[in-house]
This record gives structure tokens, sequence and C-alpha cells, in this order.
């Protein structure tokens, strides 16, 4: 089976799709402009998924990987992380309702934090493809995630209630789930309460192997009360909480390529936490201006317990960021203008310490921690972005921006790079359904925490020695593509290409530790060039079934020092089929196939990477299926089965080979 010839031959099925409701393909996205607009108004290659989607899955993040233009990795299953046209970790912000998730901890490699967002509390996920630079600077450099969240709303003055109980059960991660929702409230106040609790057990892989340890629990908490004073004022208080006690990292428990033992005896992350608190005002004022007040406050837990193989010295790490955040925006539309502009300001703390404890006499020694204790990352930024309908046929969009970047140690050391960033789009309406679109963009990503004092051992047998001496990564970035956006299909192509300077990387020493572990320290030493093709296409073949489909490409090549080589865990090609089938109010059917070519073009440092084979990562593909029934009263019922013939395979970058075959069963009630 050939994956490539399987995703071109779909990306090009729209034969005489018969008549389905526009409805069904509508999108209001508020990513790529800080409001509510219409997708159809935004040059920007946009993905989404919706709370149907998400709630679904175990992690938030998993709804990620059916997009296009989005790849998803794991190191471990109770994490995921997006790759965006070849970018991960610190190069892609990740948002909740417009306010930072990305916080000053967050590595250049993929960061798990995104899935402590609670799958309940997700109204859709958004994701820009791209560099949004003016919007928001710093570390949108391969693109924007955003979790946009539910909020409790309803139509009548009397007090009503919605329910929602949903339970989850599968057997290749042995999951058991529950998650409910209770939403009350009048048109102008209502609340929402939800719990979440999530178990695993080790993951059964293709061929009835079981890998362990690598279950997980999971377990989460929502609060929100929404009002909607007037038509034309509403204010949110939203707070947030999820953890994981006490996940392990199955990549450094389990021998990875070219290991005969395991790099860790113990690891841990003990836990992994998220609170996030919210307030939003947002006001429509008589003079025609929006305005929107947003405040939040989120902590990351990020503490672990970890031992080397066979070492008597385990470990005990305390890892925190307390982010806080304030943005004022300001919005209005003229007669062919549309504008925003706008002020924030974040202020990131972050608390580190390590001890050492000896298991054989329980001596106590202080080591040096992760992350510089008592480090600051202070953020300002103001920004204006304008729409203007130039003609008929024509929109351009144009921003810029300023950002102040303030970096301060605990030794005295500070560092100030304050950039300048903006970026251009233009829309031709070609036809009354067909758009062609491009955007350029130049942004930066400044250095943080992660970058500046990440110390010890990291992941593929490195040791990571700290650099005080780091500068802002340069990005310029831009696409050009064609979409169909109405009636019964939508069909989008996109054609990018970006070159990004001054890259951290890290760079090997020579030297090694007393265990074996590469010294290595990060250093501005990269440059990287990623061109790439992502479609997309949704058809209604029948009023009653719809064919969806993805496909994307990157390619990449580095420069570190004086060595060309293929840029770091670049994603192969890779796609998705999926078809659907209503057969009548009660009765829903899918398939899908999911596939990925063979990635053989690997740098040096991915072929030192444990979890990744030398040799190249296999291309692999996987068919499932699924029935779901509802009824009239709010029952829905969903059987599937995932990965029918069970391969063994492994995502490519990914700490943790797939999960085998999967049957899974959830049932769902909404009253």
């Amino acid at each position: 089976m050939n994956p490539k010839n399987i995703f071109l031959a779909a990306a090009l099925l729209a034969a005489a799709p018969a008549e389905a409701d526009d409805d069904l393909l509508e999108h209001v996205i508020v990513t790529a402009t800080r409001r509510a607009t219409d997708v159809a108004e935004v040059s920007a290659a946009i993905s989404t998924a919706d709370s149907e989607t998400v709630i679904s899955q175990k992690l938030a993040t998993d709804a990620l990987q059916a997009l296009p233009g989005v790849y998803l990795q794991q190191t471990t299953p109770g994490q995921g992380a997006a790759i965006i046209r070849g970018l991960k970790g610190s190069a892609i912000l990740h948002l909740v309702d417009g306010m930072r998730l990305s916080n000053a901890m967050f590595r250049t490699a993929p960061t798990p934090w995104f899935a402590l967002v609670p799958t309940s509390s997700v109204e859709r996920l958004e994701i820009i493809r791209g560099t949004p630079a003016s919007l928001y600077g710093s570390e949108a450099v391969g693109g924007v995630v955003q979790s946009v969240s539910r909020m409790p709303e309803f139509d009548s003055e009397e007090i009503s209630y919605k329910r929602d109980l949903f339970v989850g059960f599968d057997t290749a991660e042995l999951q058991q789930s529950i998650r409910a929702t209770l939403d009350f409230g009048t048109r102008r106040l209502a609340a929402s309460v939800s719990a979440e609790y999530l178990e695993t057990g080790d993951r059964r892989t293709g061929g009835g192997e079981r890998i362990g340890p690598s279950g997980y629990t999971s377990k989460a908490l929502r609060t929100v009360l929404h009002g909607t004073p007037t038509d034309y004022r509403s204010w949110f208080v939203d707070l947030q909480f999820l953890e994981q006690p006490k996940t392990p990292r199955a990549d450094e428990l389990v021998a990875g390529f070219g290991q005969d033992e395991p790099s860790s005896s113990e690891f841990f992350f003990e836990p992994n936490q998220r609170i996030f608190a919210h307030v939003q005002h947002d006001l429509d004022s008589p003079s025609g201006f929006d305005w929107k007040f947003d405040a939040a406050w989120q902590r990351v837990v990020d503490d672990r317990t970890t031992r080397d193989f066979g070492a008597v010295e385990r470990r005990y790490e305390n890892n925190k960021s307390d982010l806080y955040g304030l943005t004022l925006n300001v919005s209005g539309d003229a007669d062919t203008l549309s504008w925003i502009a706008g002020v924030d300001l974040y202020y990131d703390e972050v608390s580190s310490s390590r001890i050492e404890e000896n298991t054989n006499d329980g001596t106590i020694a202080v080591l040096a921690p992760r992350f510089p204790d008592g480090s600051t990352v202070s953020q300002a930024g103001l920004f204006a972005n304008l729409n203007w309908y130039v003609a008929d046929r024509h929109t351009i969009s144009t921003g810029i921006r300023y950002s102040d970047v303030r970096i301060d140690l605990p030794d005295g050391m500070t560092i100030s790079p304050g950039r300048m960033s903006g970026d251009v789009g233009w829309i031709f309406d070609v036809s009354d359904t067909w758009q062609l679109v491009a955007n350029l963009g130049a942004g930066f990503r400044a250095p943080n925490i992660a970058d500046l004092g990440t110390l010890g051992n990291r992941p593929g047998n490195r040791f990571n020695i700290p650099n005080t001496n780091l500068e802002s990564e340069n990005v310029t970035h831009g696409d050009i593509g064609l979409r169909h956006l109405y009636a019964n299909w939508r069909f989008e192509i996109v054609a990018f290409s970006l070159k990004y300077d001054d890259r951290i990387t890290s760079v090997s020493t020579g030297d090694l530790t007393p265990d074996g572990r590469d010294i290595v320290q990060s250093v501005n030493a990269a440059s990287s060039s990623i061109v790439g093709v992502e479609a997309g296409l949704t058809a209604f073949l029948t009023p009653r079934v719809r064919l969806e489909a993805m496909l994307n490409y990157s390619r990449g090549e580095q420069q570190i020092e004086d060595t060309e080589e293929p840029a770091d865990r670049v994603p192969p090609l890779h796609g998705r089929i999926t078809l659907n089938y209503e057969h009548d109010e009660r009765w829903h059917f899918e398939s899908w196939l999911v596939a990925a070519a063979a990635q053989d073009r690997l740098s040096a440092r991915d072929v030192r990477d444990v979890r990744i084979d030398p040799n190249g990562t296999p291309g692999w593909a996987s068919l499932g299926a699924s029935a779901t029934w509802r009824n009239e009263t709010g029952w829905q019922v969903n059987l599937g089965v995932d990965n029918v013939f069970d391969q063994n395979y492994r995502t490519h970058g990914s700490g943790i080979d797939a999960p085998g075959r999967n049957i899974s069963l959830t049932i769902r009630r909404q009253w």
C-alpha cells in the first residue's frame, strides 16, 4: 500500500457532490484576528476541531491529529505536542481564550502542557498555520494553537438546565473515563460546573505487547460564570484545573533504538498540573467600538522524580511557572475597513529546585535546579492590525507590532530583546466560491528560561549546561493557497516556505558525563529552511455521505555551524481519509484510513535520539471504523475499532509505539 498515492487520489475526489446544508460548512474563528470573524474573511491558513471531536479524545491534543497542517507527536501517552510546518515546542504559540498558555519553561523540543486543557472545557480548537507576527509577537513563529472555551448560554428568562455525561472505555490503553457537565441559568446569567476523571493502563502496541510503565491518571475541574447584562456587554469568570498525579515518561523507561537498557530506572512527572483563572469583559460601545479586557493567571507545575538506570541516586525536582497576563483590545468596522489594536502585558516567574536522595543510606544532597530559581520573563506588546476591502474582489490585511521582552536571572543578568514584527495578507475572490490567498510575515522568538537555564539530564541521553548569551531567533514565513469555502464542499491547498535564522539549538560540547551522557549546550548556531504543501477536502458526495481528506508534506534543511543536514524531526508525508455515512437520525457510520510515508531524512540529533530509528522511521497505514447510535432523548452510543489489522508502528519522533488494535466504547447523555 502506497500512502502517497492513496492521499493524492483522495485530494482530487470531488466529483458531482450533491446538495448539502451550508451551515455545516460555516466556521467562525477568533485566533487569526483576535475577534470573531468568518474564515472567508481571513487570509491565514486555518484548521479547526469542534467540541464533539475533542470530547471523544483522551486528551485535548489528540484532536489535532486529523487536521490539515498539523502533526501530533507523543513522548508518552499522557502528553501530546503539535508540530506545525516542521516547527514545534516554543516555536508554536499556545493560547487559551486569547491568553498565553506558553510559558517560560517551554522547550524548543515538543512540550506537553497543552494536554493539560480539560477536554470538556473546549468549544473548538483553532490552529493558525503561519506567522501572525503582528497579533501575537514572540513565539508565534510556525503557528498558533488555541483552545476556545465553551461558555454556558441560555435563551430563556427562566432558570434552565443542561446536562452532559460522558463515559469511555478502550482496550489498547485500558481507558476508563468519565466527564460530567452541568449548565444552569438564564439568558442574562449562566454558570457551568464540570469534572473529569481518566485512568489508563500500560499501552498495548501492535502485535500484543504492553509497554510499561506507560499508564497514567488525570483529573480535572472547571467552573465558569458567564454574564450578559445587556445585548452589548458580556463578561465571564473561568477557573480551570487539571492534574496528572504521576505520569511515567515511557521513552526513558523502555530501551530505545541503539540501547540495550533504558536511560532511566525511574522517570515520572509527579505531578503535571495546570491551574488557570481568567476574567474577561467585552463591551460593544455605542460609539461602534468593541472593547475587550482580559486578566488571567496560570500556574503550571512540572515536578519530576527521576533515577538513572542502575543508579542509587534518586532526584526530586520541583518546577513551577506562575504566568500573569493583562490584555486590552479595541476594534471597529467602517465601510471598507475593519481593524483591531491593543496592548498585552505578561509576567512569568519560574521556581525551581532539585535534591538528590541516596536510596541506600537515605542521605540528601541539594543539586543545581533545572531552571535558575526566581528567574522572570516580562513581555509587553503594542499592536495594530487592519483589514481593508480594497475592491470588490481584493482584501488586504496588514499589521505591525512592537514587543519588549525582559529576562531577569537570579545572578543579576538581564536580557532585553525588544523587536518589531509584522505581516501582510491578501485575499482575491476568484469567484463567489473560490479564493486565492497569500501571506507574508516576519517574526521572532525571544529566548526564554528553558533556553537560558535548563540544566541536567535531557531526553536522547544528553546532559544540558546553560548558556546566558543567547539572542532572539528570527523567521520570515510566506504561503500561497487556493480554497473553496462555500456550497456543499470545501477544499484548500496551501504551499509555504519559511526561513528560520539564529535558531537556538542544542550543540554537543564533545564531552561526556561520568554516566555516558552527551554534554550539550543551547546556542544561536542554526538556521533552517522548510517548505511544504498542506491540503484539505470536505465533500458531500450525497446528502448522507461526506468525504474528508487531508494531506501534509514538509521538507526541511538546516545548517548548524558549518554542517548542512536535514532539519530536526520534520514529519514525513502523512494524511488521512474519512468517510461518513448518516443512515438516518439514529445511525451514523464512519471509517478512516491514516497513513504516513517513511522518514529517512534525519539530522545528526535525530540519529542520536533513542526515540528515532537511526535508519529512519518506516511508513505505516492504519484502518479504523465506528458506528454511532443516538435517540431523541439525548442518548448516544459509539462503538469503534482503530488499527484494525493491529499494525506495529511508531509516529516519527514519538517516544512510544502507537496503540495496536483498539476497541473503544463511549456512552453519552445530553439533556
